[in-house]
């Protein structure tokens, strides 16, 4: 169950119609392109396999600390054959600061190992054969494509993306590949890695998780949510308790 920070929250209005959230949501694009005109990721990566990897490292940790982990690891494993070849228990050790250290390991040298017996150790750039490397799926098989071979095939949704989609009414789902479909609906094709990004870096700056700034937001009077979350919200109203008479 999503935490009450997340729950998408609409005004009393009508209906929003299709043609309205369309509309709605060109203005949301518009808006965050203004203020982020050449968005990209914050993951450092000289090639494919790098951003492969720091994506890999990157759930459940922050950009941040997988890009003071990453320069060391691609000093030590420069080649995707080291990685494969890796001995596991250094490897966790390299990798450890960025969370669940073993299971990112063994996605780590699995995936290698894949790509090393089925493409020549080369990472391909189509979302069917990226969706069946180890430890990856469409979230970070989107970041790739996206981010590194400039082809736009869906959308990113992590926590950022999946909460404001949420908050702004683009979507009522927490399913990420069901956020993804309603804001590929939305989105121009040509946009769906830019507005991901640029939903990224807006949930980092001013629509955090806990304390929304809906003060400082320029999407305020776009967002059905807009002071209702966070600090905002008001507590629910406690009931007086009614006395029953007995006998």
């Amino acid at each position: 169950m999503p935490d009450s920070s997340d729950a998408p929250t609409t005004r009393r209005r009508g209906r929003e119609s299709k043609k309205a959230r369309l509309q709605r949501a060109a203005g949301i694009q518009a808006r965050l392109a203004a203020r982020y005109p050449s968005p990209t990721t914050a993951l450092g990566h000289g090639s494919a396999w790098e951003l492969l990897v720091a994506t890999i490292l990157s759930a459940q940790a922050t950009d941040e600390t997988v890009n003071k982990v990453t320069p060391g690891l691609f000093a030590r494993y420069p080649t995707v054959a080291d990685f494969a070849a890796a001995d596991r228990d250094e490897l966790e050790r390299a990798i450890y600061q960025t969370g669940f250290f073993r299971n990112k390991a063994r996605s780590l040298k699995e995936a290698a190992r894949y790509l090393l017996e089925h493409h020549g150790g080369e990472v391909p750039a189509r979302m069917e054969d990226l969706v069946l490397l180890p430890g990856v799926g469409r979230k970070t098989a989107n970041v790739v494509l996206g981010s590194f071979f400039g082809r736009n095939e869906g959308v990113v949704v992590d926590t950022h993306v999946g909460r404001l989609s949420r908050r702004l009414g683009l979507t009522a789902n927490d399913d990420p590949e069901k956020v993804e479909v309603d804001l590929m609906a939305l989105v121009p094709v040509q946009e769906w890695t830019n507005f991901s990004h640029r939903l990224i870096y807006y949930g980092r700056e001013v629509c955090t998780a806990k304390d929304p700034r809906c003060d400082a937001c320029e999407l305020a009077d776009l967002c059905p949510s807009a002071f209702r979350v966070g600090r905002w919200a008001k507590p629910a109203r406690s009931r007086p308790s009614v006395r029953r008479p007995t006998g």
